[in-house]
């Protein structure tokens, strides 16, 4: 077992390395929510990461051609260097600990004794004890960039070895831990398998895209998907990332910048293309969210689709509603990162989201901007019940998750 006894006070941490323990770096949010008591209440982390080629070893043994699978066991044990066997690497990855300034995000590499479970799921448990998460949504990270690999076959076998491995291996360590499993969207068809082959495993409670990618979300091919997730009842989910090599991107001569549009650029054309296209009335009852891109950017695009739509309504005739109206009943939105530098800007936000519906709250651990739970609980226009639907309660309603009486509010 992973325990220690917790000092009625946080330590002081005179120097964070990547060997500093989850709970140490953390130890403030964990004070914070007993002494502003949310403690005892629901709360979901619908976006946290792990590292999976820190395991990529066990990975890729999950690799159903056989052939396939001995190339990348004699890859990962002959070869020293990144990317891992079957990944496409990112160069905007090597920015994000800002120069070893927020070590952290170099890797988690803090000591871990316990042997029972597997690592990832000890270390997620550090963190779900510090935020004191009822649930964490787990997702890779340079797995993100699949859908931009030369070799749409590949995103196929990797897909299926990690959400095998991650089936078999991770989530069956803790029941807090859950997953939107990675579908191989390039190739449609096996994104259909992939949803009959893990739709029903325990812990999976949705299915995700990774949105860095240029295939048209609304193309007929794509139907018979969507009708199969809608009839599973699981949501789905597109997880935003960036491509630096993206030909707009490339013009950004940091990754300030690159980072800041790539995030949400990625989210906003597929969210433009599944409304206009009309996929929220051909499949009502499939709901989706949209992941890691924070929320300022969904008021822009209400208004900007809303004014185009009512001038142009022939080229969109599936609507039967203002595009803003698909946007806050059949999208739901992940907080983080959460911009809020401007008070009366994010209420405005929240007011047109509907967030007291279709938010739901997002860590982003161990990612360099990651957000606690505080963020929700300090907007000083929520109430307590809103708080509370925000942090957990929404989450629970769209996926199904066990809430205690006394955290109903």
């Amino acid at each position: 077992m992973d325990v220690r006894i917790t000092p009625a006070q946080p330590m002081p941490i005179q120097e964070i390395d990547v060997r500093t323990d989850t709970r140490d770096i953390l130890a403030h949010s964990r004070k914070h929510s007993e002494k502003a008591g949310y403690a005892d209440w629901l709360i979901v982390d619908i976006d946290a990461h792990h590292t999976e080629t820190v395991s990529w070893g066990e990975v890729v043994k999950f690799i159903d051609d056989p052939v396939l699978r001995d190339q990348a066991d004699t890859y990962h044990r002959d070869r020293v260097g990144a990317p891992p066997y079957g990944l496409n690497g990112d160069l905007g990855l090597r920015y994000q600990d800002v120069g070893g300034r927020i070590p952290h995000q170099s890797g988690i590499r803090e000591t871990v004794d316990d042997t029972s479970v597997h690592r990832d799921v000890t270390l997620s448990r550090r963190a779900m004890d510090s935020f004191q998460l009822d649930y964490m949504v787990l997702f890779p990270t340079p797995m993100l960039f699949l859908g931009m690999h030369p070799q749409p076959y590949m995103e196929v076998v990797l897909c299926n070895a990690y959400n095998r491995w991650l089936t078999e291996e991770i989530l069956p360590g803790d029941p807090k831990l859950k997953a939107m499993v990675v579908i191989p969207f390039n190739t449609p068809e096996e994104a259909c398998k992939t949803v009959e082959r893990f739709g029903k495993c325990p812990g999976v409670i949705g299915f995700t895209v990774t949105s860095t990618r240029y295939k048209p979300v609304h193309s007929n091919e794509y139907m018979r998907l969507y009708r199969m997730i809608e009839e599973t009842g699981k949501p789905l989910g597109f997880h935003a990332g960036y491509h630096w090599q993206d030909p707009s991107l490339a013009t950004c001569n940091s990754f300030l910048g690159m980072h800041s549009l790539g995030f949400v650029w990625a989210n906003m054309v597929h969210m433009t293309n599944w409304v206009l296209n009309g996929i929220p009335e051909r499949f009502p009852g499939l709901k989706t969210v949209w992941i890691e891109s924070g929320i300022a950017w969904v008021p822009f695009l209400m208004q900007r689709l809303d004014e185009q739509y009512l001038m142009r309504q022939s080229e969109a005739p599936l609507l039967k509603r203002m595009p803003s109206e698909y946007m806050n009943t059949n999208c739901f939105y992940t907080s983080q990162p959460l911009e809020k530098g401007n008070m009366k800007a994010v209420e405005c936000t929240f007011d047109m989201i509907k967030a007291e519906t279709q938010l739901l709250f997002a860590t982003d651990w161990p990612h360099f901007d990651f957000d606690s739970p505080r963020v929700i609980y300090d907007m000083p226009f929520l109430d307590e019940m809103q708080k509370r639907r925000i942090l957990g309660l929404n989450a629970a309603e769209l996926f199904g998750l066990e809430v205690k009486p006394h955290q109903r509010g």
